[in-house]
């Protein structure tokens, strides 16, 4: 472990290449035998060196500021010169040739220790453990521990809260061990490969009291509080579920209650405008009448008879009374069946805006169109008309036409 192959694996982990900058270092698997030229890395907190050679671990005084140490799968057969080491946090001797925990109550802030896969067989072989004790993670697994009594060792850690103690012999021994340790390690949470729930300790508990017995009863008293617990869980969601339902129901009946009153304003406003239509009704109806008088003004054919005394009713002649009206009930008819011949949606339409129309259909049907004007040029000449065509009557009726034709011109 040369200063030249130490910076070359800085350059090749793309470390820096001053070593006091360097706070991990990464010296796993390279074959090392002998731990050397580390003076300079001062700023060190994690140092991995598994799977080495190393037999010795020496030449660490330098390393103040290290956390973590992991010197697992070495060929290490003894625990020193960690007294420098203050700070170390965690300790990682798993898969060597330890006999003996020594040398480790210098580590006043020591958190975990690995050290399975050892040597260790003897209560005198981990009896310093007793003056660890920050020490709260602890793995003895597979070791030839066999002897009971450690398990006083381990009652003097006061911090221990997790422990690994698979693959000894020592389980076998140990009558209820599961439940013995539980009840003696207070801080215990976790034992070999399951946690210790709190359930499980106060069955433990009641057991080292009462027996099988007071155990079965505890164990009840715990089931029994759990599904009182998922009961209550579930009356809970329960209420909140029936509670967002009735505020769905009331926030519909407050929807339903506001569709009403839009519609009682809907309905408001459509009384308001109820005068304004019989308004527009009335001014219809009133412009149909004057219409309809104005029409029976413009389309009388003959003359007021008491104020025209050029044209008595007596000198008309009968058969041009009998063509007239001969001419207006054509006209009319013609008309009725135009009437007829409209769509059926516009007469309904019609009805429905103007229902008094059927009053005035009647009186429209007998007024007589306003005659055509005749012209000068169109009237006979009466010098070439013979007087034996026309009735007496008649006669008398185009002499009087005609001399007052004459005397308008």
């Amino acid at each position: 472990m040369t200063k030249k192959i130490l910076r070359d694996i800085c350059k090749q982990q793309k470390l820096y290449l001053t070593p006091s900058l360097n706070d991990i270092l990464y010296l796993h698997y390279k074959g090392f035998d002998r731990l050397e030229n580390l003076e300079e890395y001062t700023g060190l907190r994690c140092l991995w060196l598994e799977c080495n050679g190393l037999r010795k671990i020496e030449n660490l005084e330098t390393l103040t500021e290290l956390r973590c140490l992991y010197l697992q799968l070495n060929l290490i057969n003894r625990i020193e010169n960690l007294e420098s080491l203050e700070k170390l946090d965690s300790l990682n001797i798993s898969n060597n040739y330890v006999k003996t925990i020594e040398n480790l109550s210098c580590l006043k802030v020591l958190n975990t220790l690995q050290i399975a896969h050892n040597k260790l067989e003897t209560v005198e072989d981990i009896q310093h453990l007793q003056e660890c004790p920050s020490i709260s993670v602890l793995d003895l697994s597979h070791n030839n521990l066999s002897d009971p009594n450690i398990i006083t060792v381990l009652e003097a850690m006061p911090n221990l809260r997790v422990l690994n103690l698979m693959g000894n012999q020592v389980i076998k021994k140990i009558t209820n061990y599961r439940k013995t340790l539980t009840v003696r390690l207070k801080q215990l949470t976790y034992l070999d490969d399951r946690p210790v729930f709190p359930k499980d300790r106060a069955c433990a508990e009641a057991w080292a009291v009462g027996g099988l017995e007071a155990e079965k009863a505890e164990r009840e008293k715990w089931e029994t509080r759990e599904r009182k617990k998922i009961q209550d869980s579930i009356d809970a969601l329960a209420a909140i579920r029936q509670k967002a339902e009735e505020k769905k129901r009331q926030k519909n009946m407050e929807e339903r209650d506001t569709g009403a009153k839009c519609e009682n304003e809907d309905t408001t406003a459509t009384l308001e405008d109820l005068p304004e239509e019989q308004e527009t009704q009335e001014k219809t109806e009133k412009f149909r009448k004057e219409s309809f008088d104005a029409h029976d003004e413009v389309i009388t054919l003959i003359p007021d008879m008491g104020d025209n005394t050029d044209f008595p009713p007596e000198s008309i002649p009968a058969r041009i009374q009998e063509d007239s009206c001969k001419t207006s009930s054509y006209k009319h008819l013609n008309f009725n069946k135009e009437l007829a011949d409209l769509p059926r949606e516009n007469t309904v339409a019609e009805r429905a805006v103007f229902p008094e129309l059927d009053e005035y259909a009647e009186i429209k049907q007998i007024k007589p169109e306003t005659p055509e004007k005749l012209r000068l040029d169109e009237l006979p000449d009466l010098e070439d008309i013979d007087g034996n065509e026309f009735p007496p009557e008649e006669e008398i009726f185009v002499q009087k036409v005609g001399s007052k034709l004459t005397s308008k011109l």
